[in-house]
């Protein structure tokens, strides 16, 4: 009853958010929505050229691949950062968080023309190779999907690194010392203790990485050098270039669709609810 009361008095107070929501969110979307079956004609002909032309195809499915390398490998290196903070002390710990977050008070643009200086033919990581002589030839590093690859996972760590880290601090330390107390060896311990506690972090991590991924723009765009091309990327190509805004709504209504798809299916596994609170 009480809940009752305080969901009327509090509707009108929420209906200016609810306004605000629909004017700056919805409309668009109604907008892009309604170009993907108007441009440049009426009917479902652009999503038709999902299964008729081969370029769709494989921009979707580069996509999809690079979000899912980078959201396994960006979600392990958080998970060991992440772990060896709680296990730390808090000066180390606050040390660790630090340069967890530098990279997030640059620009990811400089980021990426950072990561060019490191990666190209002639750049810091193959003349240290070549110096060392474990090469001869410097290695292929960017214009491929390993440069989108590590510019990725790079911009990725931190954003992985936080709810992995909040889900760890509130599990008791005391757990584990209480396993192996009883017999269980320090990997088991681990394992069936502290791995299945800390899961929502790495539910949370996981989705919010793939989900940033599937957009991603500046980083394939200036480490993939053409050759690597993700969704966003193309996108702006049909819009700026070749005018095909039909298409390019097309993709961008296919890619929200299999996020919320992808927000669905998590929502039906424990640790990801418990995360979210659904």
């Amino acid at each position: 009853m009480r809940r009752a009361r305080l969901g009327k008095a509090t509707l009108p107070l929420a209906l200016p958010a609810v306004l605000l929501l629909g004017i700056a969110f919805l409309v668009p979307l109604a907008l892009v929505l309604s170009i993907s079956v108007t441009e440049p004609a009426p009917g479902l002909d652009n999503y038709a050229l999902l299964f008729e032309q081969r370029a769709v195809r494989t921009v979707f499915g580069t996509t999809f691949r690079i979000a899912a390398i980078v959201t396994l490998v960006a979600t392990l290196c958080a998970y060991v950062i992440a772990f060896a903070m709680v296990q730390v002390g808090s000066r180390l710990q606050a040390a660790i968080l630090a340069a967890v977050l530098v990279p997030l008070w640059s620009s990811v643009l400089i980021r990426a023309f950072a990561w060019v200086t490191l990666l190209r033919g002639n750049g810091l990581v193959n003349t240290a190779l070549e110096d060392l002589g474990l090469i001869d030839l410097p290695l292929a590093m960017m214009r491929n999907d390993l440069g989108v690859v590590i510019g990725m996972v790079h911009v990725m760590i931190p954003l992985a690194t936080l709810p992995i880290f909040a889900v760890m601090r509130g599990i008791d330390a005391r757990l584990v010392p209480a396993a192996r107390s009883l017999g269980a060896s320090e990997r088991r311990a681990l394992l069936a203790v502290f791995l299945p506690l800390s899961l929502p972090g790495l539910a949370a991590a996981a989705v919010l990485v793939f989900v940033n991924s599937l957009g991603f723009f500046i980083t394939p765009a200036v480490l993939g050098g053409g050759k690597t091309v993700m969704v966003a990327e193309y996108i702006e190509v049909q819009i700026s270039t070749t005018l095909r805004w039909g298409l390019a709504t097309m993709m961008a209504t296919v890619l929200l669709a299999a996020v919320a798809c992808l927000f669905a299916l998590g929502s039906r596994l424990p640790a990801f609810r418990q995360q979210f609170r659904l």
